[in-house]
């Protein structure tokens, strides 16, 4: 029980009421789906059962034919939680995420981490400009994958995230510092400061939510060809594997886009905050991923959105002039 007399809730079945939360009404079988997409390993016996206590505990209740919702007490449960314990599920989710990357620029081929974004059917296509609008500005190429829902479609595109799968697959472990926004001029290509850097013990993706919410960002003013903000995540390596990190970074933003700075520990930065130590570099990305939620934020697109949605094949991504082409009817 928690202090107050209430259930207390392991991590995963905090993550299955919020998914219920953000889905409802929903079935065990959808809720296996997202379950694992987030990095669980679990059954839908154990999720049936796992339903079964939250009805007993009064959290969740059932909508005949279509699955659960959650109760006041649920959603009451759910704000209660604990800032620190939804750190730690999104760190879990960033550590198990990075461990099933496979994707390698050189091949531009392999599993990638994903965010996705919903938009309703009156503004798919111009969502899709948007896309090519943030091609156009040097953040490209955007690739994207649409699926058709209810009422709308939802939009897959590569997370930072990917980045550091990416090097794990090559035995190169990177450690996420922060998160934070950067000024980036578009006529130089280039990050010119930090603006903001907030640490997350390497949370970044509860960071990216935070300031896309608080209105922060500015992609809108990059795509129209002036500086702006951009949310980026901060990570060190090890500098003795510089020049291998270099190459794969840069090779990755060749094939999934977005904004990359690197930077030895002499060297200028910019940093998040002080130069990383002498045995360590620093590389600044802002994924595709990050970029598009931003921009279609600022332009009023969402109905809502997820930074760690899961895997995705990079065969399943497209440029999104392939998907305007498809969707043109």
């Amino acid at each position: 029980m928690s202090s107050d007399g209430g259930p207390t809730l392991d991590r995963r079945t905090f993550d299955l009421l919020r998914l219920v939360d953000a889905n409802e009404p929903i079935g065990s079988i959808r809720l296996v789906e997202l379950l694992q997409q987030r990095g669980y390993s679990i059954k839908d016996r154990t999720v049936r059962l796992t339903l079964s206590e939250l009805d007993e505990a009064g959290l969740t209740d059932k909508v005949p034919g279509k699955g659960r919702q959650l109760t006041a007490a649920g959603r009451a449960e759910l704000e209660r939680g604990d800032v620190s314990g939804r750190l730690a599920q999104v760190r879990e989710r960033i550590a198990t995420l990075q461990s099933r990357v496979s994707y390698d620029p050189a091949d531009d081929a392999g599993d990638l981490v994903v965010a996705e974004a919903v938009v309703p059917d009156e503004q798919f296509g111009d969502a899709l400009a948007d896309l090519r609008a943030l091609e156009a500005a040097g953040m490209g190429p955007v690739v994207t994958a649409a699926e058709p829902i209810e009422g709308g479609y939802r939009l897959a595109f590569p997370s930072s995230v990917t980045l550091d799968g990416s090097l794990l697959v090559r035995g190169i472990r990177s450690e996420l510092q922060t998160a934070g926004l950067v000024e980036y001029n578009p006529d130089a290509g280039a990050v010119t400061r930090y603006v903001d850097a907030i640490s997350g013990e390497g949370s970044t993706m509860d960071v990216v939510r935070l300031l896309i919410e608080a209105d922060r960002t500015g992609v809108d003013a990059v795509v129209e060809g002036e500086t702006g903000l951009l949310i980026v995540d901060n990570r060190e390596f090890p500098l003795t594997r510089y020049d291998e990190t270099n190459g794969i970074a840069h090779a990755l933003r060749e094939t999934l886009g977005g904004v990359l700075s690197i930077s030895r520990p002499r060297e200028d930065g910019p940093f998040p905050g002080e130069a990383p130590g002498w045995d360590f570099a620093s590389a600044t990305y802002a994924g595709v991923g990050e970029l598009a939620l931003s921009l279609l934020a600022e332009r009023d697109r969402l109905q809502g959105w997820e930074t760690l949605a899961g895997l995705r094949a990079r065969s399943k991504l497209a440029p999104v002039e392939t998907v305007l082409e498809k969707h043109a009817d």
